[in-house]
């Protein structure tokens, strides 16, 4: 007759170990983690990357291209480029993520061109109706000079910031034989320089794939 007891393990197995509160129970569960960090990584980058394939690849509007030229790679803003407002407190530039971005480059003094440009900006701006809440204007003026009054009247919704010409030169790049003063650019919610309107741009078909990109993104 044997003389095990009932409740002992049987003979042979060890018993069980327990799991500690809170922690992983075994590999299939660290497995579940990395899968889950995966997906909600690919659920962040969604929007934006549905947006880009929406505009590029299926071309919604009747198979056209963009009128913009696409920055590839896509450059961040630098998390070192501060610039001043106009309050003249030091901020980074990279605060501004989380919106979408139309930004031109002049001088403090704004010739006729710089004026030509912040005009197309205020206008495709106003042109998107409710979704203009996600567009911010923005300005980087080359110098600390003053603005005349007549500008900082015309385009309140402006921010005219002051940036270092060297670091903003290095992050936007230019058309052969032209300079970034040329152009207007256009940020994306999450920071990255994205788009490059030619020199003396249409600003009809700016306004185009403006809204077509607001259109296909849900964030900013």
């Amino acid at each position: 007759m044997s003389t095990q007891s009932p409740r002992s393990p049987r003979a042979g197995k060890p018993a069980a170990s327990k799991a500690m509160p809170g922690q992983p129970n075994g590999k299939g569960s660290w497995q579940r983690g990395r899968w889950m960090l995966l997906l909600l990584t690919i659920i962040c980058a969604a929007p934006i990357a549905v947006s880009y394939f929406m505009y590029y690849v299926v071309k919604p509007n009747g198979g056209s291209t963009s009128y913009g030229t696409l920055v590839e790679p896509q450059r961040p803003i630098p998390d070192s480029l501060v610039v001043t407002g106009e309050d003249g407190k030091p901020l980074k530039l990279a605060t501004l993520r989380g919106h979408w971005l139309l930004v031109s480059v002049d001088n403090s003094a704004c010739d006729k061109a710089c004026v030509t440009k912040l005009y197309f900006m205020r206008q495709i701006r106003a042109a998107q109706g409710p979704e203009r809440q996600r567009l911010v204007e923005v300005w980087l003026r080359t110098d600390a000079g003053k603005v005349a009054d007549v500008i900082q009247t015309a385009y309140p919704d402006t921010d005219m910031l002051v940036a270092d010409p060297a670091q903003v030169s290095a992050w936007l790049p230019a058309d052969t034989g032209t300079q970034i003063t040329d152009h207007i650019y256009m940020v994306d919610p999450n920071g990255n320089l994205m788009m490059r309107f030619p020199k003396d741009p249409n600003p009809s078909k700016i306004k185009g794939d403006v809204t077509k990109l607001l259109k296909w993104s849900s964030i900013g």
